[in-house]
C-alpha cells in the first residue's frame, strides 16, 4: 500500500464523520430529551396566553417528569400542583419517532385514569428535521384567525432547560420553562392512568 492510500485510511479511521453522515438535528434532540431519564424538574409559565383563558392562574407548581425513556417513545407527564395542594396529574407529553419526523401527542385523562375523550392523542409531527435544541410540531387541524400556523415549540438545552410551550405565527402564544440544573429530590407519583406501571 502506497503513502497516499496509507494516510487516506488513517484519516478515515481517526475521522468517523467521513465515514457516516451526521445525525439528522431530530435524532439529537431525541437524545437530548432522553438524557434526562429518570428525573424530574420544577418550572414555571414564563408567558401566559392573550387570545383565549389560560389553564394555568401563575402560582401552580410545576413539575415535568422524563419517566418513561425508550428508542420509540419518550413519555413526559406533566403535574401541576394547586395553590390548595390538590394535584392535576391529568397530562402527558409523549414524543415517538416517525422515520424522519417526531410526533408529539397528548395523552390527557380524567382522575379515574380513563382517557378523555373528548380531548386526547391530539398533538402533530415536527417541522422539517428543526435543530438538536428546538423542534416545531404543526397544528394541522386548524390555523389562528389571521390565518398563522399553531403547534407546539419544545426546547431542550441540556443540564440547563426544557421548555414546552405553543407558537402562533413566529411568536410563542404561551411557555412554560422548567430548570434542568436542579433535579427535584423526591419523584412524583405516576399520572393519572398509569399507576399500575
Amino acid at each position: 500500500m502506497n503513502i497516499k492510500r496509507c494516510l487516506l485510511a488513517a484519516t478515515l479511521l481517526t475521522t468517523p464523520s467521513l465515514l457516516f453522515a451526521a445525525e439528522p438535528a431530530s435524532a439529537e434532540f431525541w437524545q437530548n430529551l432522553a438524557q434526562h431519564c429518570g428525573q424530574a424538574y420544577a418550572g414555571k409559565r414564563v408567558i401566559a396566553r392573550d387570545d383565549r383563558p389560560d389553564m394555568l392562574q401563575g402560582d401552580e407548581t410545576l413539575v415535568v417528569h422524563f419517566r418513561h425513556c425508550s428508542d420509540k417513545l419518550l413519555a413526559l407527564p406533566f403535574h401541576i400542583g394547586n395553590t390548595d395542594g390538590s394535584w392535576d396529574r391529568s397530562r402527558t407529553w409523549r414524543f415517538t419517532r416517525q422515520s424522519a419526523q417526531l410526533e408529539l401527542r397528548h395523552d390527557h385523562r380524567l382522575a379515574n385514569g380513563e382517557p378523555d375523550q373528548s380531548n386526547t392523542m391530539y398533538g402533530g409531527v415536527s417541522i422539517g428535521d428543526g435543530s438538536a435544541n428546538q423542534q416545531r410540531f404543526l397544528f394541522t387541524e386548524r390555523k389562528s384567525g389571521a390565518g398563522e400556523d399553531l403547534g407546539w415549540q419544545i426546547e431542550i438545552v441540556p443540564g440547563e432547560r426544557y421548555t414546552y410551550g405553543t407558537f402562533m405565527g413566529d411568536r410563542w402564544s404561551w411557555r412554560v420553562d422548567f430548570d434542568l440544573t436542579k433535579p427535584l429530590a423526591e419523584l412524583p407519583p405516576a399520572p393519572w392512568g398509569f399507576e399500575s406501571e
